[in-house]
C-alpha cells in the first residue's frame, strides 16, 4: 500500500505541473510482490498475493538460495555446467498502482528493460503481450486497459524453463521497469535519433530525426523544437519545425543543426552533448525528451584499420556476459558502471556484449567513461544450441528483437559495431548467408552509420560468403597457437586484401600472439579476450576445460576472466597490462601443488581458456629452501629480481621473451621484489611479502558516499591481514556481517570458483584472504554501518553515507 501511495503522490505532483512541464517517466521498480513457482490465476486482479514476498527490482531468483537450503547451487539443476548449476523455473510478479483520475486522456506506457525469459504481461487480467527473448527491452501502451483513479494490477509470469542458455542467464525481471504518462501527441519511445554526418574542427552538422505519434482522434498541428547543449550545459544550437500529424498516425521530422567548434567524443575525453526535443501545440509544451549523444566520426578499412575522429585506434577488447557476479543478473546501474570503470582501469578501450544486447545502464556507463562497444543481437538463429533456446522464436521474433536493440541503442556514441550473432551454426551454409543478409539489410534501414559484424568460429574459406555479407569480420579463436593466429590473418589478407578482421574471441593463454597480430597488421583492428570479466556458468572452462560433465560440480564459475566476479584482477590481467601499457611489472608464483584438482578425463587440446596456475603469494610455510617458480610479467626492457634485498639476477622482458621472465627461487619468507628498468632507469617495481599471523580485518569501500535512492551500491572489500597490514593469501576464515542504518546487504562473494555458499546471507568464508560485501542504499538518507567479525579477531566497522 505504501508504494501505491508514493506513486499516487508522484503522479499527482506530475498532474499539478502538467501546464508547465509534461509528464515524466517514473522508475517502476519498487513494491512488487513475487512468488517462485506456478500460481494459477495470478494474472487476475482479485488473486490473493498477500503471502507473496515483497521486493524491489531489479530481481534475479536464480542467484537466491534454493528454497530450504543455504545455497543457490544444486548438482541436479537442469542448467548443469552451462548455468553454473543454478535453477530457473517459473516465477510470478505482481504490482498494484494507481493512475489519478485527473490523468484520464493521457497515454500510459509500461516499459521493461529486460526479463529472462518468456515474459507474459497482464494488466487488470488482460494480456498485454509476450516477450520470449530474455535480453531485449519491450514496452506496451496500456492506456485502454488502465482504470484511472482506481487500483490497477500488473502481473508478469516469467518462464526460464529447460536448457536454454550456454551461460548463467539469471531468472526474472532483472533490469528496470518504467511507467510513462504522457500527452496523446508525443515522441515515440526510442523515436529521437541523432547522427553527425559531417564533422570538421570548426563545425559539426547534426541530423535530428524525430518520430512523433498522434494517438488522439483529431489531426495535431505541432511545433517541434530541438535544442543542443554542450558537455558543459550551454545551448549551442536550436531549430524548430512545424508539421501536421494525422490522427492515429506518426510523422518523422528531420532537422539539421550546426555546432560550432565541436568537442568530439573519444575514449580519452568522452564528451557528451544533450539534445532536448520539445513538442508544442500552440504555446503549450506537451512532450519533451532528453537524449545524450556524442559528436564523433568512425571509419573502418583494411589500410587504416579502425579510426575514431580520424585517428587509428587498436581495440584493446574483452568479451563480457551480462551477470554481475554476486548480484546474479541484477542490472543495478552502479554495478554496470563499476564493471566498466574496472575494465577501463585495466587498459581496456572496447567491450563486446556477448552474446546479447546489454542493459541501457551499461551503455550509459560506456558513453560516460569512454568505452567502445560491439552491441550483439543473438547467440543463435534458426538452428539451436540448446533444446529450449531462442531458435524456437527466431522466425517470429528476430525483426522485433533487432529493432529493439538498434532503436534503443543507436544514440550511444560508444557503439561502433552491430553484431548479428555469435558462432551461428548455419554460418557456413547458403541459408545462413541468406539470413545474415536479411538481418544486415534490416539493421541498415534503422541505422546506416555503423558497420555490421558477426563472430565466426571454424574459420576457413567456406565462411567467405558469410563474411562477404558483413562489413567487418570477427574471428573467434583464429586457429590457435601464438604464430598460427597471425598466420591465418596474413593468409586471409593475401586472399582478400580488403577484408577487415579482429579477434572477436581469443584464449587468455594466447594473449601474446593474439595481440601481436593486432600490433603488426593494420587490417586487424583489435582483439577481444574470452573473457574480460569472469562469470557464473560454463563452469570451469578456465580450469577443467572441455568437454564438460556433471562431475564438475561444485565448480560454478567459468574461471577464465581477466577480472574475477568480485572485481579483483587475476594474474592474466597483469600480463595484459604488460602487453598494453608501458612500464608495467608484476610478480607471480607457481604453487608447489596445483591450486585445484586437475581434470581426470584430460581436457581437449583446443580448450585453452585457462591461465597459468600462478598466485600473487609469497607465504609458503613448509616450503623453506625448496625451489619455487617465479614469473614476472613486464613491459620494461629488463627486470631484476631480489629476495630479501639480495639480487637473483637480471633478465630481459621484451617482445622476444613475450614480456615474461622466469626464475627458480629457493623459498625463504620475507620480501620478493622485482625492479623494472628501461635503459638504466628504474621505472616500475612489484613486491610480494610473506604474511605473518593474522591480527585483524580491514574494510575498504569503493565509495564512502552513495545516493539514497534505493538503488545505489557500495562495494566493500574485507581483508584478513597481519600486524603490518599484509593480506594473508591462505586465510579462509568464516566471516560474519551485520548492517545497521538505511541500507541492505544485497550480495556477498569471494570469487572462489568452487564455493557453493549463499550470495545472500550476511556471512562468507574468505578466499585467498578476502571477501566482498555489496551494500545497497535505501530511500532514506543516513549513515550505513557494516560490521565484520571473524572468530578470534576483533570486529571492525566501516560507515557509508547515504545522501
Amino acid at each position: 500500500m505504501k508504494s501505491t501511495l508514493i506513486l499516487l503522490s508522484l503522479l499527482l505532483s506530475m498532474t499539478l505541473h502538467a501546464q508547465t512541464r509534461p509528464a515524466k517517466t517514473t522508475l517502476f521498480d519498487a513494491g512488487w510482490r513475487f512468488h517462485r513457482g506456478g500460481a494459477q490465476g495470478a494474472e487476475k486482479p482479485a488473486f490473493d498475493d498477500k503471502q507473496w514476498r515483497t521486493l524491489d527490482l531489479p530481481h534475479d531468483w536464480s542467484i537466491e538460495d534454493m528454497p530450504g537450503t543455504a545455497s543457490p547451487f544444486n548438482p541436479d539443476a537442469v542448467s548443469q555446467v552451462n548455468g553454473g548449476f543454478t535453477t530457473g523455473g517459473t516465477g510470478w510478479y505482481r504490482k498494484t498502482f494507481v493512475v489519478p483520475a485527473t490523468q484520464k486522456g493521457q497515454r500510459v506506457q509500461l516499459q521493461f528493460d529486460g526479463v529472462y525469459m518468456n515474459a507474459e504481461v497482464w494488466l487488470n487480467g488482460q494480456l498485454l503481450g509476450t516477450n520470449p527473448y530474455g535480453y531485449t527491452s519491450f514496452w506496451y501502451d496500456i492506456t485502454d486497459k488502465v482504470q484511472f483513479g482506481a487500483n490497477n494490477v500488473v502481473a508478469v509470469q516469467v518462464r526460464n524453463e529447460g536448457l536454454n542458455s550456454r551461460w548463467y542467464s539469471g531468472s526474472g525481471i532483472y533490469r528496470h521497469v518504467w511507467l510513462t504518462v504522457q500527452n496523446p501527441v508525443h515522441v515515440e519511445p526510442w523515436g529521437a535519433f541523432f547522427t553527425t554526418p559531417k564533422i570538421t574542427p570548426t563545425e559539426a552538422r547534426v541530423k535530428a530525426q524525430t518520430k512523433v505519434a498522434n494517438k488522439s482522434p483529431q489531426a495535431a498541428q505541432i511545433r517541434l523544437v530541438t535544442t543542443l547543449r554542450s558537455p558543459q550545459g550551454r545551448e549551442v544550437a536550436r531549430t524548430e519545425s512545424k508539421q501536421t500529424v494525422a490522427a492515429g498516425s506518426t510523422a518523422t521530422l528531420v532537422q539539421a543543426l550546426a555546432v560550432k567548434s565541436p568537442e568530439r567524443w573519444s575514449v580519452e575525453k568522452p564528451a557528451l552533448y544533450m539534445a532536448l526535443t520539445e513538442v508544442y501545440q500552440g504555446q503549450q509544451l506537451i512532450d519533451q525528451v532528453e537524449t545524450p549523444f556524442g559528436i564523433r566520426s568512425i571509419s573502418i578499412d583494411a589500410k587504416n584499420g579502425f579510426q575514431l575522429n580520424g585517428q587509428t585506434v587498436k581495440l584493446k577488447g574483452g568479451c563480457i556476459h551480462h551477470d554481475n557476479g554476486p548480484l546474479g543478473a541484477r542490472a543495478y546501474d552502479r554495478a554496470e558502471e563499476r564493471k566498466i570503470e574496472l575494465l577501463k582501469a585495466s587498459g581496456y578501450n572496447a567491450i563486446r556484449c556477448s552474446h546479447n544486447p546489454p542493459s541501457p545502464a551499461l551503455l550509459d556507463a560506456c558513453d560516460r567513461l569512454g568505452m567502445l562497444v560491439i552491441d550483439e543481437a543473438f547467440d543463435m538463429w534458426r538452428q539451436g544450441k540448446n533444446p529450449y533456446d531462442y531458435h524456437l522464436y527466431f522466425d517470429q521474433w528476430w525483426q522485433k528483437d533487432v529493432a529493439s536493440m538498434v532503436l534503443r541503442d543507436r544514440n550511444h556514441p560508444s557503439i561502433i559495431l552491430w553484431s548479428l550473432g555469435n558462432e551461428i551454426p548455419e554460418r557456413g551454409k547458403p541459408e545462413g548467408v541468406k539470413t545474415a543478409r536479411q538481418l544486415a539489410d534490416y539493421i541498415r534501414t534503422l541505422d546506416s552509420t555503423r558497420a555490421i559484424t558477426a563472430a565466426v568460429n571454424g574459420l576457413g574459406p567456406d565462411k567467405d560468403p558469410y563474411f562477404a555479407v558483413l562489413d567487418v569480420a570477427g574471428y573467434n579463436y583464429a586457429a590457435g597457437g601464438d604464430h598460427h593466429q597471425k598466420d591465418i590473418y596474413a593468409k586471409d589478407h593475401a586472399r582478400l586484401p580488403k577484408r577487415v578482421m579482429y579477434g572477436a574471441e581469443s584464449y587468455p593463454l594466447e594473449a601474446f600472439g593474439s595481440w601481436m597480430g593486432v600490433v603488426d597488421y593494420p587490417y586487424v583492428i583489435g582483439d577481444f579476450v574470452w573473457t574480460a570479466v569472469d562469470y557464473i556458468g560454463e563452469a570451469s572452462i578456465g580450469w577443467l576445460g572441455y568437454w564438460q560433465y556433471q562431475s564438475f560440480y561444485p565448480w560454478n564459475l567459468a574461471f577464465c576472466g581477466d577480472i574475477d566476479i568480485c572485481g579483483w584482477k587475476r594474474p592474466q590481467s597483469y600480463y595484459r597490462d604488460a602487453l598494453w601499457k608501458e612500464n608495467q611489472v608484476s610478480l607471480f608464483v607457481k604453487p608447489p601443488t596445483p591450486s585445484f584438482p586437475l581434470n581426470p578425463n584430460q581436457k581437449e587440446e583446443w580448450s585453452k581458456w585457462e591461465w597459468h596456475d600462478v598466485l600473487a603469494d609469497w607465504t609458503w610455510p613448509g616450503q623453506e629452501n625448496k625451489p619455487l617458480t617465479v614469473d614476472v610479467y613486464s613491459s620494461c626492457e629488463q627486470v631484476e629480481l631480489f629476495l630479501n634485498g639480495k639480487s637473483l639476477g637480471t633478465k630481459p622482458t621484451t617482445r622476444a621473451t613475450k614480456f615474461m621472465a622466469t626464475w627458480s627461487v629457493p623459498y625463504q619468507p620475507g620480501e620478493l621484489k622485482a625492479i623494472g628498468r628501461t635503459g638504466a632507469k628504474e621505472v616500475a617495481t612489484a613486491t610480494l611479502q610473506s604474511a605473518d599471523k593474522l591480527t585483524r580485518l580491514a574494510l575498504t569501500p569503493d565509495r564512502q558516499t552513495i545516493r539514497a535512492n534505493g538503488q545505489d551500491l557500495s562495494y566493500i572489500t574485507v581483508e584478513l591481514v597481519d600486524s603490518k597490514g599484509i593480506r594473508h593469501p591462505k586465510a579462509d576464515n568464516a566471516l560474519k556481517f551485520e548492517l545497521s542504518g538505511p541500507g541492505t546487504i544485497v550480495g556477498v562473494g569471494n570469487a572462489n570458483p568452487t564455493s557453493i555458499e549463499s550470495y545472500q546471507r550476511p556471512q562468507r568464508n574468505a578466499w585467498q584472504g578476502r571477501a566482498l560485501v555489496i551494500v545497497k542504499s535505501g530511500e532514506q538518507a543516513g549513515k550505513i554501518t557494516l560490521r565484520a567479525s571473524a572468530e578470534g579477531l576483533p570486529a571492525v566497522e566501516v560507515t557509508i553515507a547515504a545522501e
